[in-house]
C-alpha cells in the first residue's frame, strides 16, 4: 500500500496529474488506519508474553517507518500540485495516525 502511494504521487509528477496528488493525499488515511491497526495489535501481543517485546519492539519500529514512508509520499504529492496548479491544497490534510505517545494516557 505504501510503495503504491510512493509510485502514485511520482506518476502524479510525471503525468502532470492534479487529480492523482489528492488520490495520493486522501489514501494516507488508509495508511494511518492501518498504522493504527498494527500498532495497537502489536501491543497486545506484547502484553500477552514479556518473551515478545524484544521482537515486537522491532515490529512497531517497522510499522512506524512505513507509515512516514506513507506521509514522505503526500509531501511530494503535495508538492507536485503546487508544482502543478501554483497553489497548495484548499483544505487541510487529513490526519488518521492516532499512534502518537503524546496521546497514550498513562
Amino acid at each position: 500500500m505504501v510503495l503504491g502511494q510512493f509510485k502514485m504521487a511520482l506518476d502524479s509528477y510525471a503525468g502532470r496529474d492534479v487529480s492523482e496528488t489528492l488520490a495520493v493525499r486522501n489514501g494516507d488515511l488508509q495508511i494511518d488506519a492501518l498504522n493504527n491497526a498494527l500498532f495497537h495489535e502489536t501491543l497486545v501481543h506484547m502484553g500477552e508474553d514479556p518473551y515478545n517485546i524484544l521482537s515486537s519492539t522491532q515490529i512497531l519500529f517497522c510499522i512506524k517507518n512505513l507509515e512516514r514512508v506513507g506521509d514522505h509520499a503526500t509531501n511530494i504529492a503535495e508538492t507536485v500540485h503546487y508544482i502543478i496548479s501554483g497553489h497548495v491544497p484548499a483544505s487541510e490534510r487529513p490526519k488518521g495516525n492516532t499512534t502518537s505517545f503524546a496521546a497514550l494516557r498513562a
